[in-house]
């Protein structure tokens, strides 16, 4: 069982995630706000974050960051409504594992999901 933490200002889409992420066999949890995910992310370890990126307060990006300083080793997928092809480089720069947009294509989430615990699992 892997541990995810789904971070989204809107809390179906939380909701919506966690309950397929959960069938999928995952131990799931969910932040609504970039400090929560943080403090999340340094008291459950997850081994890999679907985040948001455009959050009121601290955004996606910010929130990104603060996990590779915490821990490098953590697999973020960014998730957004907009396709912005400079902002898909960047989070990848900043060590994103894969940047996915909104409406999620939930097969494409599995197998994201699957070759990053097998990636992890090495």
């Amino acid at each position: 069982m892997v541990k995810i933490l789904v971070v989204d200002d809107e809390i179906e889409a939380c909701n919506a995630l966690k309950e397929f992420l959960v069938v999928k066999g995952h131990e799931v949890y969910t932040a609504q706000d970039g400090k929560t995910a943080l403090d999340n992310v340094q008291k459950l370890r997850p081994q890999l974050v679907l985040l948001d990126m455009i959050m009121p307060g601290m955004n996606g990006m910010e929130v990104l960051k603060g996990i590779k300083k915490i821990d490098p080793q953590i697999g973020v997928i960014m998730v957004t409504v907009v396709t912005n092809e400079a902002q898909a480089k960047k989070a990848l720069e900043l060590g994103a594992y894969d940047y996915i947009t909104k409406p999620v294509d939930l097969n494409y989430l599995d197998n994201v999901v699957m070759v990053k615990v097998l990636d992890y699992l090495k």
